[in-house]
């Protein structure tokens, strides 16, 4: 929990004047409890119509099968694995700002973790249909799963890295889901007590009889940071194994022990990426600007710069490795992505990724809403390419010049791909009615320590130095939530 004694020093985590128990509620909850604006409705059919597009692709591979995509007898693995390695990706910062922030006490988690965890739950859901959909028999898909059947004795093969996925990802998504849940449970009844009739009674069956004791709360953290602590390990597991369904081969531009490392690391950078994305513009469209501030934004931004440069030393490390090797199927493996065929979306790759989050660098740029949300769409631009880079370019050109092809995308694979998009959006567009966006709960936390009104109450009462009340105040020209009115220094000094 957080401590009433917090440093003037750190900024804000919720802004804005008069905000009490009572109105952190009432804010939050205007999406749930209100009708939809305008706003929603033209992102809800949007999105509705790439859900429906996504059904009608995906229905239509059921039905004709996978030779409907563009894949040929050489690049066997194409825009499906890359979707599906990608929507994993994003699924990643959800289970990091919840479970690993939470274990380090970072309080500036609380309000982006809802929308993150809610963010992981429809990624993986997006991932999974691609993994079903490539299987070509998708009403057997559990056969990948170790249960008993009417054959006896068939086991699925523990040596393929593709049962490790299955493993993996319905581990992870039953683990995310349960964390995301127990989260939501004080909100709901909060919901519950403030609704009336039908709505009344389907709260109070998803709040599992909450009622806010002191025994029911302590209960509710011991049970966060168990799971908290269960899923930290998730983080780095879930895209190492689906790094070694590549690692493990034989195949150059594969066959490499950096992926795991290399593909978590990116997994965190296309994640953070895509909570920008979505609530940069939640945070506008809601009128969450008081609780999703600039630390939060800023803060995102500064792992995304991490992350990337990581991931940009992969990039070099791989291309290094390969010269090194000596291995003259290796080299030109590497040569055949940055200068072959398909060059032009190798440079992609690397300027969306290495280059572009350089920028962030520059305060201005850390800072500024437009500049970060567009960033954020040039990084997922970039993960995309590179799962496509990797994918791709290692299978299009095999041992044999007779073996030599180029990949088309068929419009069965754009519509998948585009349809998975809108699918996404439309669950997140339905979350942000049904349930509160970000965790009322936790905000409440932080009001009489890490909220500007706190940090106000403290410089009026003169408590702290008088040097350090001026670079706090200073530090809130950036926040577009700040009254100007707040930011005069002589204001506190009459006071």
């Amino acid at each position: 929990m957080s401590s009433h004694h917090e440093s003037i020093l750190r900024e804000p985590l919720v802004t804005g004047e008069n905000i009490t128990y009572s109105k952190v509620t009432e804010d939050i909850l205007v999406p749930v409890e209100n009708k939809p604006n305008k706003a929603w409705w033209i992102g809800f059919i949007v999105s509705a119509m790439g859900a429906g597009l996504w059904v009608f692709c995906v229905s239509w591979t059921f039905w004709f099968g996978v030779g409907e995509w563009g894949l040929n007898k050489t690049v066997g693995w194409a825009w499906d694995i890359t979707g599906f390695v990608w929507w994993v990706g994003i699924g990643h910062a959800g289970t990091l700002i919840s479970a690993v922030l939470l274990l380090f006490r970072q309080n500036w988690r609380n309000s982006i973790n809802r929308s993150a965890e809610a963010m992981t739950i429809f990624a993986v859901i997006c991932a999974a249909s691609y993994i079903i959909s490539h299987m070509g028999r998708p009403w057997l898909f559990h056969w990948a799963l170790p249960l008993p059947n009417q054959y006896g004795s068939l086991w699925v093969n523990f040596n393929s890295p593709l049962v490790w996925d299955v493993f993996a990802i319905s581990t992870y998504f039953s683990v995310s889901l349960v964390f995301w849940y127990t989260g939501l449970l004080p909100d709901i009844a909060t919901i519950r007590d403030r609704a009336i009739g039908t709505r009344r009674r389907i709260y109070s069956i998803l709040s599992f009889g909450w009622n806010g004791s002191v025994k029911t709360w302590q209960r509710f953290e011991l049970v966060s940071l168990v799971l908290a602590g269960v899923s930290t390990p998730l983080v780095l597991s879930v895209h190492t194994i689906v790094s070694m369904d590549f690692a493990t081969s034989v195949v150059p531009g594969w066959h490499t022990t950096i992926f795991p490392p290399y593909f978590v690391a990116g997994a965190i950078f296309s994640g953070f990426a895509m909570v920008q994305t979505l609530l940069l513009v939640t945070r506008k469209v809601m009128n969450f600007e008081n609780y999703i501030t600039m630390f939060h934004i800023e803060s995102m931004n500064k792992i995304i710069i991490l992350t990337g440069s990581i991931v940009g030393v992969a990039y070099l490390t791989e291309l290094f490795i390969a010269w090194y090797s000596g291995v003259e199927y290796e080299q030109y493996a590497f040569l055949n992505r940055v200068s072959g065929p398909y060059w032009w979306a190798y440079w992609i790759m690397m300027t969306c990724n290495v280059i572009s989050p350089q920028l962030f660098w520059f305060k201005k740029v850390r800072t500024s809403i437009a500049l970060s949300w567009l960033l954020s769409i040039v990084v997922n631009i970039g993960m995309w390419f590179e799962r496509f880079v990797i994918i791709v370019t290692s299978l299009h050109r095999d041992y044999l010049p007779s073996s030599w092809v180029m990949f088309y995308p068929s419009w069965v694979d754009v519509g998948i791909f585009i349809g998975s998009i809108g699918l996404f959006f439309t669950l997140f567009l339905l979350f942000l009615r049904v349930l509160p966006a970000i965790a009322m709960a936790e905000v409440k936390l932080l009001l009489k320590s890490s909220s500007d009104q706190a940090k106000q109450k403290l410089i009026t009462e003169q408590s702290v130095d008088k040097g350090q009340a001026e670079y706090y105040i200073e530090s809130l020209e950036k926040y577009d939530s700040i009254s100007p009115n707040l930011l005069n220094t002589k204001k506190f000094n009459d006071e």
